[in-house]
């Protein structure tokens, strides 16, 4: 839970979140780099820690997010094949450095 995270831990997942919305929004939105970074920001704003319902938009992961902004509400129905994470997508956090 958000509450219970210190403050690097939720750095940490912020970052690691931002991270893979911008990849989802370059690789299935085709923006640029540049584009899927700022909207990753717009999405994904530091709150601080005494923030009511800080890290809420944790309760859904990234991939979904992204796919709301991609294709809209109920992008699920439309697009079925997007229901669950790419392996592409899973194999991120395996991979996203450490800061």
């Amino acid at each position: 839970m958000a509450g219970d995270w210190t403050e690097d831990e939720y750095v940490e997942y912020l970052l690691g979140e931002r991270r893979r919305f911008a990849w989802v929004m370059q690789r299935y939105g085709g923006i640029t780099l540049a584009q899927a970074e700022a909207a990753a920001l717009e999405r994904y704003p530091y709150e601080a820690s005494n923030a009511l319902f800080r890290g809420l938009i944790f309760h859904d992961e990234a991939w979904h997010w992204a796919m709301l902004a991609i294709y809209g509400d109920l992008y699920w129905v439309e697009h079925p094949e997007f229901v669950a994470p790419s392996p592409e997508y899973e194999a991120l956090a395996e991979a996203e450095p450490p800061e």
